[in-house]
């Protein structure tokens, strides 16, 4: 049985408190917490739709964030490669954009012999962010669960280390999500801290697109789409904001009703008109945007 999502780290097993789906953004009123006090930390995931070190060479300005959530000036940085089977290029450009002037980064490589921490577990909850690269998210998801890994990271979601990642790295949080690594789009169960549906690499004639409509047809439960370049912020269950290294970027919820799909573009702060993050970004400024249906 899933423990109920819950905005903050304090909810225990057993609360009767549901995944509030309405309002789409988090209400105003999270201040930070002692970064000490792990017990009270919010629960944070930016997935984003694609975007950061891998994708945008010479533009930080995703990982800028997700660096700015951390309350720790120099962060704990683990960045898992798991979805690329640890290609060791991925690595490497890992390092580069999180050099040791900015935070202290590890890797764990779970398909070579020299996996980096022998313990896993106590290595992962004590970071500052958790870093999920790109790939197949159907073996990420296999491989994730035969190490355990999966609850390991639930474990350090609810103790408030910040959870980010993009394409297989935004997928594998939620409930469901469109994978389409291993050719045409296919319907993937993630592993349900989000209670939505995911889709990334959301370009507006990409067969990804039309393919979450149909899945959203056929039953998919609801869920957000994101443009390459696009970041969801949830804190607990609920979006918190979207952000985007590039002006024209967006984000999207989406919802079935019938045989007609409602997507709505959602406000998007563009993160090159900003100072970098420094603590929880407020929610009053977002909105949605304008409402479409296909």
């Amino acid at each position: 049985m899933r423990e109920i999502c819950s905005g903050t780290a304090t909810v225990q097993r057993g609360d009767r408190t549901g995944p509030n789906l309405r309002p789409l953004y988090n209400r105003p009123g999270h201040p930070w917490r002692d970064h000490l006090s792990m017990e009270t930390m919010p629960r944070q995931i930016v997935a984003f739709g694609g975007g950061g070190f891998s994708m945008e060479s010479g533009n930080p300005l995703l990982d800028d964030y997700v660096l700015g959530l951390c309350r720790r000036e120099r962060p704990r940085v683990c960045f898992l490669p798991s979805a690329s089977g640890d290609a060791d290029h991925y690595v490497v450009r890992f390092y580069r954009a999180f050099p040791a002037d900015r935070c202290e980064a590890s890797h764990i490589s779970l398909f070579r012999r020299e996996q980096g921490p022998t313990e896993l577990r106590d290595h992962l909850l004590t970071q500052d962010l958790i870093y999920v690269g790109g790939g197949s998210v159907v073996s990420l998801l296999g491989v994730w669960r035969a190490h355990r890994i999966d609850v390991i990271l639930r474990e350090a979601w609810e103790a408030g280390v910040v959870l980010c990642g993009l394409s297989a790295g935004s997928l594998c949080w939620f409930e469901e999500a469109v994978s389409g690594f291993h050719g045409a789009p296919q319907r993937v169960e993630g592993l349900g801290f989000l209670p939505f549906s995911n889709c990334v690499h959301y370009e507006p004639t990409s067969e990804r697109r039309l393919s979450y409509h149909q899945m959203l047809r056929e039953g998919m439960r609801p869920g957000y789409a994101a443009e390459d370049s696009a970041g969801l912020h949830f804190i607990g269950c609920e979006l918190n904001r979207v952000v985007a290294s590039r002006p024209a970027a967006r984000g999207y919820r989406l919802d079935a009703a019938g045989e007609r799909v409602v997507e709505m573009r959602l406000a998007t702060a563009y993160l090159g008109d900003a100072a970098p993050v420094t603590r929880l970004p407020g929610a009053t400024s977002a909105s949605l945007s304008t409402a479409s249906a296909a």
